[in-house]
């Protein structure tokens, strides 16, 4: 089964101000996009997991990277290196998503073992390796797979979107 993935990040600004007798505008941007095709090495990715997840009140999701997730055809997806990861919390969640990383078995690759995000409702985030970086974010099967998301509070759920691209070997 092959994979072909396009991971991107893009912010386009524009300033305007009043200049002389007319309206100065200054755009700016920022675009980043990586292009994946199928295998192991650099520049490369062959799982992929993608979900839209609920989180009770206080609750959490624990996302083992190596052998719990399925595919879109069913298969078992054992991670050893995530290249790409895409969180969008729902516009309509009341509470925040919360990223961050369980007591034990704690995927740190990305966030030390004490660190979270918080993604208040319609937020976005995305971290992307390089196409060069064959090492891209480890996952070490039973002591550093677990990527823990949270629902920061209670009186009702969140709902969120993921996108995880990577690699078996």
């Amino acid at each position: 089964m092959g994979l072909s993935s396009t991971l991107a990040v893009s912010a386009f600004t524009e300033l305007t101000g009043p200049s002389g007798l007319g309206t100065a505008r200054l755009p700016a941007g920022l675009s980043r996009a990586v292009t994946l095709a199928s295998g192991t090495g650099a520049g490369k990715a062959d799982k992929a997991y993608t979900a839209r997840r609920t989180i009770a009140a206080n609750g959490t999701d624990d996302l083992d990277l190596a052998g719990v997730l399925t595919d879109a055809f069913g298969g078992t997806i054992t991670y050893a290196k995530i290249k790409g990861l895409v969180i969008a919390a729902d516009v309509g969640n009341t509470n925040n998503v919360v990223i961050g990383n369980p007591a034990s078995n704690a995927w740190a690759t990305l966030l030390n073992a004490t660190g979270t995000l918080t993604l208040r409702p319609g937020a976005v985030f995305a971290a992307i390796a390089g196409s060069a970086d064959a090492t891209a974010y480890s996952v070490t099967a039973s002591t550093g797979d677990v990527l823990r998301l949270a629902n920061s509070g209670g009186g009702s759920t969140v709902t969120y979107d993921i996108c995880i691209v990577g690699t078996s070997a």
